[in-house]
């Protein structure tokens, strides 16, 4: 599109207003479902923030981040189907033709490897719980970047990371809480860190971060709002909800704050 004469200080590498309000509402989206995360979470996002043993909690998490929620009309079938108790200590059932969703990091011919290595990532730690919790003393943005970083496991990559991190602390299984989008090393096809290079008009992931936790504020929502927002932005035409359930309701005041943030 052409430069309209669109400028925001916020967003400094938008030039076309069009573009600005499909960031707005995209953050409106994110921060809805983030929020319904908390209040009232979908699906098997349900069974993770009420399942009484918090192993199998953190489990069923994990399975939801590596495969994703597809779009489809249920969108947790595939990790329904695959899921094995974290007790068990089985494979889960991935089958011949898993399906996955937009964000997913499963990879069919190193599946068995990231599940064992995410085994022995808590094993090490004691447990999940430990190996989320680190030190007692940790905030949650300092828990969440140390998770983050030691999660840094052989096929989960950052998105599947930053999801299921987000996940856990939204519906209020470990103290987590984003304070960055995590994008240092993350690779080509990263589409968050494509939309964030875009969107703040630099490359450089600390500046990125300042400008997203400005930007963050002035529309008055979390930092994690931004991850999924910008994914979805740079994907106009397939949006990934990641089963949320019905936050298009609850979006427009999130939307509204964002677009008048953004000088629309």
């Amino acid at each position: 599109m052409a430069d309209d004469g669109y400028r925001s200080e916020l967003v400094p590498g938008l030039r076309v207003a069009g573009d600005a309000s499909r960031l707005a509402a995209e953050i409106g989206f994110s921060a809805a479902r983030l929020a319904e995360l908390a209040a009232s979470p979908p699906g098997l996002y349900a069974e993770v923030a009420s399942e009484a043993d918090l192993e199998e909690a953190g489990w069923l998490a994990f399975l939801v981040a590596l495969l994703s929620p597809t779009e489809d009309e249920d969108p947790f079938a595939a990790i329904r189907a695959a899921r094995v108790p974290w007790a068990s200590g089985e494979a889960p059932r991935f089958g011949d033709d898993v399906a996955v969703g937009p964000r997913c990091a499963y990879e069919p011919a190193r599946a068995a490897e990231t599940v064992l290595a995410y085994r022995r990532w808590a094993e090490r730690a004691g447990s999940q719980a430990s190996a989320f919790t680190g030190e007692p003393e940790w905030d949650a943005e300092r828990r969440f970047a140390r998770a983050f970083e030691r999660l840094a496991l052989p096929g989960l990559h950052r998105t599947a990371r930053f999801d299921l991190l987000t996940t856990l602390g939204r519906t209020g299984r470990h103290d987590l809480r984003a304070g960055s989008l995590l994008l240092a090393g993350a690779p080509s096809d990263d589409d968050t860190a494509v939309a964030a290079k875009r969107v703040f008009g630099i490359a450089d992931p600390l500046l990125i971060d300042r400008r997203a936790a400005v930007l963050a504020q002035a529309a008055e929502v979390p930092l994690e709002a931004l991850d999924l927002a910008l994914f979805n932005w740079q994907r106009p035409d397939a949006r990934a909800t990641l089963g949320a359930g019905h936050p298009a309701r609850a979006d427009t005041e999130h939307r509204a704050r964002a677009g008048s943030a953004l000088g629309l």
